[in-house]
């Protein structure tokens, strides 16, 4: 079973960059992707649902919204490095925005992705699901 991207690189031959060389938008990139599959493998866990439905639930949780506040509830768990790329996350200039959110929150939710990408760069799952799973305690009283 594939542990993270080192076993990914490795199944195609491939040699990790210098992740502290990806902008914060690189970053973001990857972690979007990354968080949606934390919790898009959550929700399938929950029980077999049509695929609309998952799709509508997992929206709710990856939008700019949801993001920004599981940033907040986490803000005060982060090492000063972690801290850091969120920070270099937030202040990212992106050539656009969500259309459904403020520009306050999706920079904020851009400062998340960018530290889940950091993260699983790192190979650090482990404190990404850690911080994940806190953060959807503090905010909704459970572990999803």
């Amino acid at each position: 079973m594939a542990q993270g991207i080192s076993d990914i690189l490795k199944a195609f031959s491939a040699e990790p960059a210098d992740y502290r060389t990806y902008s914060p938008l690189a970053l973001a990139f990857l972690g979007d992707a990354v968080y949606t599959l934390v919790i898009s493998s959550v929700l399938v866990a929950g029980g077999n649902r049509q695929a609309a439905k998952l799709h509508r639930e997992c929206s709710g949780f990856v939008c700019a919204g949801a993001q920004a506040k599981m940033s907040e509830a986490v803000a005060d768990l982060l090492t000063p490095e972690e801290a850091e790329v969120v920070r270099r996350g937030r202040n990212a200039n992106p050539a656009h925005h969500a259309k459904n959110a403020t520009m306050e929150d999706y920079l904020t939710a851009t400062g998340l992705e960018a530290l889940c990408g950091y993260l699983y760069l790192r190979d650090e799952m482990d404190r990404l699901l850690e911080l994940i799973s806190t953060g959807f305690e503090r905010l909704y009283g459970e572990n999803k």
